[in-house]
């Protein structure tokens, strides 16, 4: 059993929206050499909550193809499949946990 995603791309969603709204929609400022700007940490997290979600999919499928007898897969490539996805999504939690801690943070400094 696999657990949505959606948690983390609502999480997403919103420190992106909050991030848009404190950059007043101006744009962001020329990054220094091998600086990650905004943009590549909401594509890369988004890349990232993409992955997981495929993981996840492509280990249901695997074990259903099991389940219905397909020939060409193993109980062991289907069990370290679903190891790999439980895997990726335990570490998405825990980066969304940080991020949501960092966030907090954040809004807890005085001005």
């Amino acid at each position: 059993m696999t657990l949505p995603v959606s948690p983390l791309l609502s999480a997403l969603q919103q420190m992106q929206s909050m991030a848009a709204q404190a950059a007043g929609g101006t744009a962001p400022a020329a990054s220094v050499s091998g600086a990650a700007t905004p943009g590549n940490f909401a594509a890369a997290l988004k890349a990232s909550i993409d992955k997981i979600s495929s993981d996840q999919q492509s280990s249901i499928s695997e074990a259903h193809a099991f389940e219905i007898g397909a020939p060409n897969v193993s109980l062991n490539d289907v069990m370290v499949d679903m190891q790999k996805a439980n895997v990726g999504f335990q570490f998405g939690l825990q980066v969304r946990n940080k991020l949501v801690s960092a966030y907090n943070d954040i809004m807890q400094t005085p001005v």
